[in-house]
């Protein structure tokens, strides 16, 4: 097999939980665009199909499902119905998450006078909602003994972040998780099923612009402070994530497990001198 080859996804069935989400568009793209049948997950079913059919564009397959990484039975659902219509799973993005309000601590709050309860929804988003789906799909992969798991992890699970406590320890958690579930699947399983994590450094996106720009197109300080801290001097674009993911997903990385991948920058590698 040359190169080129190794990194192709064609005819592989992969599932990508958020594929709703504003990066997770990216992610159903570059699969689509790899050859791949991507079977996408998320809570709104009309975005769903729309992923669907921007699979279709690139004379792609793709399955939606509206279904809640929370849920154990709604995966196993959507899981069956996979299994149903291609009869095997080579593949887990494991893109849900996000953060939640309550859970975001601001620079005037009081530090212990956040809600606990919110901070504990959020880690349980942002972990058991990869955790769950890994149990569900990836059972199935490991059982045919070939096939790869990519979670998401984040900045914060390298280094502190302010305001977002619950999503930093929700992303440190994933990337232990990534590790010791890469360790016991090669174990059991064999050398030909593999986890690893992409961890994107902070991404431009239409969600998150009135957060990261001033209506005048400017920075804000929050934003600002990142590009200090990124060798690049910029933000990324969310199709800078693309490459990593199918690296991650194909052959081309046949001997990668456990590894965490910061796309971000050089910010996670530079101490800011």
């Amino acid at each position: 097999m040359n190169i080129l080859d190794r990194f192709s996804l064609k005819g592989k069935v992969i599932v990508v939980t958020g594929g709703t989400g504003i990066l997770g568009k990216n992610f159903v793209k570059a699969l689509a665009e790899a050859g791949a049948k991507v079977c996408i997950i998320g809570r709104n079913l009309e975005k769903a199909h729309e992923r669907v059919r921007l699979v279709e564009t690139f004379g792609g397959e793709g399955l939606a499902f509206a279904a809640n990484v929370m849920d154990e039975q709604s995966m196993i659902e959507a899981r069956d119905q996979i299994l149903a219509k291609w009869g095997t799973i080579d593949g887990l993005v494991n893109a849900a998450g996000g953060n939640i309000p309550g859970a975001t601590i601001g620079p005037d709050q009081d530090l212990f006078a956040s809600d606990v309860q919110d901070t504990i929804k959020a880690i349980e988003l942002n972990l058991f909602g990869s955790i769950i789906p890994t149990h569900i799909f990836g059972k199935v992969i490991a059982e045919k003994g070939a096939g790869s798991i990519v979670n998401i992890g984040s900045l914060s699970s390298s280094q502190a972040i302010t305001r977002v406590l619950g999503y930093t320890v929700a992303k440190n958690g994933i990337i232990g998780y990534t590790k010791w579930m890469a360790t016991e699947l090669a174990l059991r399983y064999g050398d030909k099923v593999r986890v690893n994590a992409i961890a994107p450094g902070v991404f431009l996106t239409e969600q998150n612009r009135t957060l990261l720009t001033q209506p005048d197109g400017s920075y804000t300080e929050r934003a600002q402070r990142f590009i200090n801290g990124t060798p690049f001097s910029r933000l990324g674009d969310p199709s800078e994530l693309e490459g990593t993911l199918v690296y991650l997903l194909s052959d081309a990385s046949a001997f990668v497990s456990g590894e965490t991948v910061y796309v971000d920058g050089g910010f996670n590698a530079w101490s800011g001198v």
